[in-house]
């Protein structure tokens, strides 16, 4: 006779073939905070995106009626009465911004290209290679993108003025290629590529270089995208550096002729405020589209030691 077997109780309630949590299996958050949560998380949406509404509608608004509906606030604040263009005529018909535009697009693109370029290579080494001082070499890269760049400005304005670069595109880009944080990117997500397919390379006869952008470069789309992106905003973004180095004209950034714009005794706030909409658009529209890739990097990198 054969021994009973135990009952295990009934099964658990599929639904086209998946199984259905069970009241004691559910978890997760308390609807109460759940709802608190979703209620700071829309006012810190609010907060964040009210100044950004004024400024829009502020820069279709005429100068002298851009703070007529803020003390006392009214909603006609986000409206403007009379719409204009004229301010952006006036930036867009404006020679020298117009100059630095340019100026600060090709800036970005050179920091792009060559920062992908230099980031990545040391990523590359880092995580393919040992060599001597290895570990200390990475603990310099850990540190240098803890300390603040305000930090180090004098003894790079110094290295910039020994070289005589001041006053030149080279002093605005070289100092933004190297940078620690992409290097720690590229570092760890270039450790999810298997090491078989590097070493089945290499006994085919590929170089290292060969490797690198025949086999990991192409593997890599998430972090040169990533990487691109937050080289563009740290260039599209800078002002002290380049007020410090390339005060001439000709070398101008879009944050330096804006800020030239006002005149010894008028503050141009809707020349402002439409310069600082068209800035704001350029990074907003660049991280709409490629967004994804920003999160899936930050996502992997975080899962590796």
């Amino acid at each position: 006779m054969s021994a009973r077997q135990p009952s295990l109780g009934p099964l658990p309630a599929t639904r086209r073939g998946r199984r259905v949590r069970t009241a004691p299996e559910q978890s997760g958050t308390p609807g109460a905070v759940r709802l608190l949560l979703y209620l700071a998380l829309l006012t810190w949406t609010l907060f964040t995106l009210v100044p950004m509404l004024w400024a829009l509608a502020a820069s279709f608004t005429p100068q002298d009626q851009i703070f007529a509906y803020l003390t006392p606030f009214t909603p006609q604040a986000f409206w403007p009465a009379q719409p204009t263009l004229s301010a952006y005529r006036e930036l867009l018909s404006s020679p020298t911004f117009l100059r630095a535009l340019a100026n600060t697009f090709g800036l970005c693109a050179a920091t792009v290209i060559g920062g992908v370029s230099v980031n990545s290579l040391a990523g590359f080494a880092f995580n393919v290679f040992d060599f001597p001082g290895k570990r200390l070499m990475m603990l310099l890269v850990f540190i240098s993108f803890m300390v603040p760049f305000e930090a180090i400005v004098i003894p790079l304005f110094g290295i910039v003025t020994a070289l005589h670069l001041t006053d030149s595109y080279a002093a605005l880009v070289l100092p933004t290629l190297a940078n620690g944080a992409i290097i720690y990117l590229f570092r760890q997500f270039f450790a999810d590529t298997p090491r078989d397919l590097i070493e089945a390379a290499r006994i085919d006869g590929l170089s290292w270089f060969g490797i690198y952008a025949r086999i990991v470069l192409p593997l890599s789309k998430p972090v040169l995208i990533s990487a691109g992106l937050a080289l563009f905003l740290v260039q599209w973004e800078s002002f002290f550096w380049p007020l410090l180095v390339a005060n001439s004209p000709e070398y101008q950034v879009v944050q330096q002729a804006l800020a030239n714009f006002n005149t010894q005794y008028t503050y141009r706030w809707d020349i402002q405020l439409a310069g600082a909409v068209l800035t704001m658009a350029v990074p907003t529209i660049l991280l709409a589209f490629l967004q994804r890739y920003y999160v899936t990097t930050i996502a992997n990198t975080g899962t590796k030691d």
